[in-house]
């Protein structure tokens, strides 16, 4: 729509703006509305874990959560881990180690907030690394988490689970789009492909082990 639309700077290539809209504006959303984030840096620290760093999602999520005062831990595959730490993460822990299966934080913080980038994590998993005021902001929006959301509700604990549903703003396309100008946010590319090849790339996103974006290209 034309009012959630904003002027591509010559400086920004296509492919680096294609993940904008949605990817870094879901990022954006889940860290400053629901996790109270000022990525001016101006807000009390909060620890932050990030679940599956290495995705579209995440890797917006990391480097736009260090513009704030945050301590990140980031979870992903052991081939991106040096990836993930160049873009601001404090600690990375690999997904599949014991740690990282229980998402345990390597210095012992207890999370403020969580972008859950991943599936399938239950709540036990993420509640005995919690703050008691925390929130965990699953930006998954499958079927099961909406239950979970759900059942959650039915509990007295101040730990909250939300579900995102991305509201896009210009305003706020226009600050990402401004950070990319300027150097101080990435889209990290995992693949290009031709339009004839989309079912190619489709199947490259469904297996879920993409570092970053994936663009077709006409």
């Amino acid at each position: 729509m034309e009012s959630v639309t904003v002027a591509r700077p010559p400086e920004v290539s296509a492919a680096t703006a294609v993940g904008l809209p949605v990817a870094g504006l879901t990022a954006h959303q889940a860290l400053t509305q629901p996790g109270g984030i000022k990525l001016d840096g101006s807000g009390p620290q909060a620890n932050i874990l990030i679940t599956a760093a290495s995705g579209g999602e995440g890797l917006y999520a990391v480097q736009l959560a260090k513009l704030g005062n945050t301590h990140i831990t980031a979870t992903c595959g052991a081939c991106n881990i040096e990836l993930v730490k160049s873009l601001g993460a404090d600690e990375v822990i690999d997904y599949k180690t014991p740690e990282g299966a229980a998402r345990r934080s390597p210095s012992g913080r207890k999370y403020d907030v969580v972008i859950q980038c991943a599936t399938g994590i239950p709540w036990s998993t993420f509640e005995p690394n919690l703050s008691a005021n925390s929130k965990v902001i699953d930006i998954t929006r499958t079927l099961s988490s909406l239950l979970r959301v759900a059942l959650k509700k039915f509990t007295f604990s101040k730990k909250q689970l939300v579900p995102l549903f991305l509201s896009p703003k210009a305003d706020n396309l226009e600050y990402l789009t401004k950070l990319v100008k300027e150097g101080k946010l990435k889209t990290i590319i995992d693949s290009k492909y031709p339009l004839a090849k989309a079912e190619d790339a489709w199947a490259k996103i469904s297996n879920g082990h993409a570092t970053g974006k994936i663009i077709v290209e006409p």
